[in-house]
């Protein structure tokens, strides 16, 4: 008698956590926009999550991957996680990214004629055949210096707009070269084009634990 009482126990609960599963999964089924997200985050306070981004130039993950192949409202959970953890695609967008290289000289630092000297120099050099990787390692003044001034894939609202400008102009070919200063913070860029726009593909997910029973 007490083994069947028991066994019935197990039951209820395996029963009353599958339910629970379902009810839970059926909740991220509802979960359509990013305004859906914010809806369900107020409805329930106690559950951890957040919207991140995956993209596909700055991801290179095998789970990237993954997310990144899904369609719009699929959602997965991945086994290896301590904690089920859902990721579910709420949109998928191919964004427009640009790529430029740069030299900053501080002007905090150095002496206007200092940095009229060097800007001189980085040009005539950069039109002579060196390359700007190794002028910026030369002569630039912040950390994007250990990666020849390269800024990486930038969108639109990262980097100043002197950046975007030429970025974004088609009729700036690849290795244009120009200057450009930032009076406010006493800073002198000169900027090399390094790449024409390309559209990468983004994937905006909702990754969310669900709730321990």
């Amino acid at each position: 008698m007490l083994k069947t009482l028991r066994n019935t126990a197990t039951l209820l609960f395996v029963t009353s956590l599958t339910l629970a599963q379902q009810d839970f999964e059926k909740s991220l089924d509802s979960i359509q926009t990013l305004d859906d997200v914010t809806i369900f985050f107020k409805k329930n306070k106690t559950v951890k999550g957040k919207v991140i981004v995956f993209n596909e130039e700055k991801h290179k993950t095998r789970m990237a991957a993954n997310i990144l192949s899904m369609s719009v409202g699929s959602k997965k959970y991945f086994k290896d996680a301590p904690q089920k953890t859902y990721y579910k695609v709420i949109e998928k967008n191919e964004i427009p990214y640009y790529r430029v290289s740069y030299v900053v000289l501080d002007g905090n630092v150095l002496s206007n004629s200092e940095i009229s000297g060097i800007q001189k120099t980085v040009i005539q050099k950069y039109n002579e055949g060196y390359t700007f990787i190794d002028l910026a390692k030369q002569y630039s003044m912040d950390s994007s210096k250990n990666q020849g001034g390269d800024t990486g894939w930038f969108t639109i609202g990262e980097r100043p707009e002197y950046f975007e400008f030429v970025a974004q102009n088609d009729e700036m070919e690849v290795g244009f070269i120009f200057n450009f200063e930032d009076v406010e913070n006493k800073l002198t860029y000169i900027v090399v084009k390094t790449h024409m726009e390309k559209l990468i593909k983004e994937s905006k997910v909702l990754k969310i634990t669900e709730p321990r029973r």
